[in-house]
């Protein structure tokens, strides 16, 4: 069956502890038997990937990270494809985000960066400003003054306000990022932004994955819960929103599944299979 499932992670394919449940791994497992690849496609750097994927009773073919920016092959520890911010692009980011949020706080910014693989020093690649505020604890990171943080170019700027919801800087920044410069999405709620180069996105990725696997994308169903999936679940001949999506999100999907805590994509795929 030359068919491609595609799934984000947090709040989709994972549940509220960070597991896969079980009737997820088997509907994924039955279906990897029946000849249909699985990929993940996440805004989680590679170094985040292993933690979740060796939870599967069978691994994705592939993993799009930072949101499109990065395609790593976890059966060789590899990333095979990259696309990156130059350091003048997020520096105009960062100005205009500074001068858009300079009423409520200004903002904390952060790189990720794509080094060789999914095991190297993570504080080379993930590295924040003194006022970036931590969504999570962390201790793989570097903390440096913005030069060295813009030095080089990376595969996602991040912009931090802890004191706004993610939507409410998407509000404010986005309309100032030119077009050209820079692509504006977020994948939590609380208050952090995500910035790649134009035209990078997780349906970006997924057009070369597809193209490498000789799938096409009507016969794909992807899955997702946040605003960085809008384009994947568009790109994908059936498009779902998990129960517990944004608005936005369930709005433009073709099916809304049940809960990543009710084991949605299980439910969906059971079915989807069978057509």
């Amino acid at each position: 069956m030359s068919a491609l499932i595609v799934s984000d992670i947090d709040g989709t394919l994972i549940d509220s502890r960070e597991r896969i449940p079980s009737a997820v791994k088997e509907s994924l497992a039955a279906a990897q038997r029946a000849g249909v690849s699985f990929v993940v496609a996440t805004g989680r750097p590679a170094r985040w990937i292993h933690p979740i994927i060796d939870q599967l009773y069978t691994p994705p073919t592939l993993c799009v990270c930072a949101n499109g920016a990065v395609i790593y092959d976890p059966a060789c520890d590899s990333i095979t494809h990259r696309r990156e911010l130059a350091p003048d692009a997020m520096r105009t980011v960062v100005r205009v985000a500074r001068e858009a949020l300079s009423d409520l706080g200004g903002c904390g910014v952060g790189v990720e960066r794509a080094g060789v693989s999914a095991h190297d020093m993570p504080g080379e690649l993930f590295m924040v400003t003194p006022d970036f505020v931590h969504s999570w604890e962390s201790i793989e990171h570097s903390t440096v003054e913005l030069d060295r943080v813009l030095a080089r170019s990376a595969v996602k700027l991040l912009l931090r306000n802890d004191a706004l919801t993610s939507e409410q800087m998407h509000r404010l920044v986005a309309p100032v990022v030119p077009a050209d410069v820079a692509h504006v999405t977020y994948s939590m709620p609380d208050g952090l932004l995500e910035v790649m180069q134009p035209g990078v996105n997780k349906s970006s990725a997924l057009d070369v994955v597809a193209q490498d696997l000789g799938v096409d994308p009507a016969d794909a169903i992807a899955f997702g819960d946040m605003l960085n999936d809008l384009e994947m679940i568009r790109w994908a001949g059936t498009g779902v929103a998990m129960g517990n999506a944004c608005d936005q999100l369930q709005r433009a999907a073709d099916v809304v599944a049940p809960t990543n805590d009710e084991a949605g994509i299980a439910v969906v795929l059971r079915e989807w299979l069978q057509g």
